[in-house]
């Protein structure tokens, strides 16, 4: 289109926040401006890289987001199989393939430059306020800040930026033997080559009202450690391309609304997030391990002592105990009703030996900023919320497509640069 943008990332150029990021997995040195969720390639860079998506999508431009990949370095598979993916190692080379070309275009990154501010005069974007103090004069913004950026969050609502609570899931991570969950799915053919690691997708809907359901599935992965503030606990979970790693493992989780936050405010999701991820935090030992628990032993109310079965695979480590502190009770009632009625659809999912790892909170922004027709921001003009932070995308493919969004609404709002 014509258009120079500067890109202004709170976190490091990829390679470097990966280091950064194995130095917390490794070493337990949490970066807060450089880890899971903040840097070049934002979250999805540490994850399964899923390029499926449920969004509705009647001009196509998911597919215009998946050549661009291909463009990048990403498989032509991808093009063309059901469910594709890339994994975590080849999403790094292409980010740093798609900042050349964006680079190439005329665009800038800024690395290390967190916006702590947003000017605002009656109501109209007139700037961005930087954390070393710098200001950049402008009268339009892509908010693209992804779903942790919690203090960005504090800082819009200070500002009187429209923002409203909005559901969420919480709960925790489970993990088999890989083994086991292609059994169940593919029964003899189970270690085909051609049919690679098995995936499940599973919910149920509880007695208690509560719906609980498998979320952001990797087969043949890990569990990660997704922290980015100090004193808390996060789990995620990602995949190499290859999936070939010894566990699958996936979010057992359990929706809820604002009507189960602390309070009314505007930002009660996230401090609902922030009060469970340090009661894991202590649970793990107040080291940043995580807590976790043996299936059968959770289904019984006991404390683990001793891994069998599955070997979990968070690092720094898992410190075996309860996970009954690290999440509300309505949330531990559904899951202990969902895990036996998961297993009756796959046999051995609710095996003893499983491991459940806590606590997974970001499964979505516990805010939506909300936007008009035009792709602004209700009361502020200029401000174009984007993307999974402003809660309008929920994973790799949907936000790719959203981005497109928020460029065509600059355009026509601006005309050719």
């Amino acid at each position: 289109m014509g258009y120079k943008p500067i890109i202004l990332e709170r976190g490091r150029a990829v390679r470097q926040r990966t280091k950064d990021t194995f130095g917390f997995w490794r070493q337990r040195r949490l970066d807060p401006e450089s880890n899971v969720q903040f840097g070049e390639g934002g979250a999805g860079t540490f994850s399964d890289g899923k390029l499926y998506s449920q969004i509705s999508d009647p001009r196509h431009l998911g597919r215009k987001v998946l050549e661009e990949f291909v463009r990048a370095g990403a498989p032509e598979e991808i093009l063309y199989v059901a469910k594709p993916h890339i994994g975590t190692y080849r999403l790094v080379s292409m980010v740093e393939s798609m900042r050349e070309t964006v680079e190439s275009l005329g665009g800038e990154y800024r690395f290390g430059c967190r916006v702590d501010d947003i000017e605002i005069v009656d109501g109209q974007v007139r700037g961005v306020v930087l954390a070393d103090g710098a200001v950049i004069r402008t009268d339009h913004v892509v908010l693209a800040v992804g779903h942790s950026a919690r203090d960005t969050f504090e800082m819009l609502h200070r500002r009187g930026v429209y923002m409203e609570p909005k559901p969420f899931s919480i709960g925790a991570r489970i993990e088999h033997p890989q083994s086991i969950i292609d059994a169940a799915r593919f029964g003899p053919q189970a270690g085909h080559p051609l049919l690679g690691a098995a995936d499940y997708k599973l919910v149920h809907h509880c007695s208690n009202g509560r719906t609980v359901y498998s979320f952001c599935m990797c087969p043949g992965g890990t569990v990660v450690a997704a922290a980015s503030e100090p004193g808390r606990v996060v789990t995620n979970g990602m995949s190499q391309y290859s999936r070939n790693e010894r566990n699958a493992n996936a979010a057992i989780v359990v929706g809820i609304t604002p009507a189960d936050f602390p309070d009314s405010s505007v930002l009660a999701g996230v401090a609902l997030q922030r009060h469970w991820e340090e009661r894991a935090y202590v649970a793990g030992g107040a080291t940043y391990d995580a807590p976790g628990q043996l299936v059968g032993d959770f289904l019984a109310r006991r404390p683990s002592t001793q891994v069998r079965g599955a070997l979990p695979s968070y690092t720094p480590a898992v410190h075996l105990t309860e996970i009954d502190a690290c999440l509300p009770d309505y949330a531990l009632a559904a899951m202990r009703e969902a895990l036996p009625a998961f297993d009756r659809k796959i046999p051995g999912f609710a095996m003893d030996d499983a491991i459940l790892t806590a606590v997974e909170t970001r499964t979505s922004s516990p805010v939506r900023i909300t936007r008009g027709e035009d792709g602004q921001s209700l009361n502020t003009r200029g401000l174009y919320p984007a993307g999974e932070g402003a809660g309008y995308a929920g994973g790799i493919l949907s936000a790719g497509v959203d981005g497109i969004r928020a460029a065509e609404w600059v355009a026509l709002a601006f005309g050719p640069a």
